[in-house]
């Protein structure tokens, strides 16, 4: 298959072509591989062409009823440069709604940091997207962005809400662009992990870098939120051990952040495996596990680096504030959960409240971090046909 040409020329690319994507070199590598991109609507697109559709081909597998797409869009990097961002479109297919119908953009959890960890990459794409049958179900395009440096070669900015909520709606964008599927300007977004992180960062950007598109509610599952607070509490766990050390990873390539001084020297060629190994399955967080085993003896010098520069402004950056309050928002939260904490999620929940929003919080029992949105995801969707339709936004904020 072309995309699969493509997927296995791009991991060869030397590392030396990421410092080219402000130039567009990277961009037009790609269309060098998969052809003239597809013609873009101006009014889909931003006046810089963040969001013009460069490509798309057709995915095999995709549930029953629907068609899928890979796409290749522009966006738009943390200096401001075209980027080429890959990601996928699943539609359903029949009678359009009047008006078109609505979006729901995906934001993944964290499937790792380098180029092969693309989600559209994976083998069971289609089955880490939580609850997409029942979008399908209920006449949605949903629009799953893999995020910068995943799946296109350049570094992969985690945990960076800038960088995933730029690409997000850009994804709205580039959907709105493939012929027959009739999309409208009505999005919502939904995400998972880091995924929330870029669902609550899409809320926070949304008036300002996509003004064409109309949110109508914010969903996320265990929202990466106060990231210092969450760095310091994960480094007790194998699992936080594996998110601290992938933020080191990227934002020492991203910001030039001396991840040397914070690092124990023996725990940096380990840090450089983990690095390059993906998360599509419960049996490659074990993995991972084992590959990180040796961070629970030798990690980072000081646990309280996330508190000293640059690491506290990062840190701070990249920590969502409150959205704005016009914008409804739905939270799960699961109770089991040891990498992002329930009082972590409960604290921003709470800023939510106090900043006016309208906030549906959805603590699930007896639930740990990897299989909330899956949960989650009947609750979720059905908040999110309550937006589409125009129902007045539930919230708990009062019974907290």
């Amino acid at each position: 298959m072309l995309i699969d040409r493509i997927s296995a020329t791009l991991r060869k690319l030397p590392r030396t072509l990421t410092g080219l994507k402000s130039r567009g070199i990277a961009a037009g590598f790609i269309l060098s591989l998969v052809g003239a991109p597809a013609a873009a609507p101006a009014q889909d697109a931003s006046p810089h062409g963040a969001g013009r559709l460069l490509q798309a081909v057709p995915l095999a597998g995709a549930p029953d009823g629907a068609i899928a797409y890979k796409i290749f869009y522009q966006s738009t990097g943390l200096r401001g440069e075209p980027i080429t961002v890959s990601g996928m479109v699943i539609a359903p297919q029949g009678p359009v709604p009047p008006g078109g119908r609505p979006v729901v953009a995906w934001a993944h959890p964290t499937t790792g940091v380098v180029q092969r960890c693309a989600p559209s990459l994976a083998r069971k794409r289609f089955q880490m997207i939580a609850g997409l049958r029942l979008m399908l179900a209920r006449g949605y395009v949903v629009a799953a962005t893999d995020y910068p440096g995943l799946g296109t070669p350049e570094v992969h900015p985690y945990l960076v809400g800038e960088s995933e909520g730029r690409s997000v709606l850009d994804s709205v964008r580039a959907a709105r662009q493939l012929p027959n599927l009739a999309t409208s300007t009505t999005f919502a977004v939904w995400g998972h992990s880091q995924g929330g992180q870029a669902a609550l960062f899409t809320g926070l950007l949304a008036q300002s870098y996509a003004p064409e598109l109309r949110l109508v509610g914010v969903a996320a599952a265990a929202p990466a939120t106060e990231l210092a607070t969450l760095m310091k509490a994960d480094l007790k766990t194998s699992g936080g051990r594996n998110l601290t050390a992938m933020t080191l990873w990227s934002w020492k390539r991203v910001f030039n952040a001396p991840s040397e001084e914070v690092l124990d020297p023996a725990a940096v060629p380990v840090v450089d495996r983990l690095a390059g190994e993906c998360i599509e399955s419960i049996f490659d967080i074990f993995e991972r596990r084992w590959t990180a085993k040796p961070l629970a003896q030798a990690f980072v010098r000081d646990e309280d680096f996330a508190s000293k520069e640059p690491w506290s402004s990062l840190m701070h950056e990249n920590t969502p504030d409150a959205l704005p309050s016009h914008l409804p928002v739905f939270i799960a939260q699961g109770d089991a959960d040891n990498l992002v904490l329930p009082n972590v999620t409960r604290h921003y929940v709470e800023k939510l409240c106090r900043n006016g929003s309208a906030v549906a919080y959805d603590p699930v029992p007896d639930t740990g971090h990897g299989f909330v949105a899956f949960r989650a995801s009947n609750a979720a969707v059905d908040w999110i046909a309550d937006r589409f339709a125009g129902a007045p936004a539930p919230t708990n904020c009062g019974r907290l």
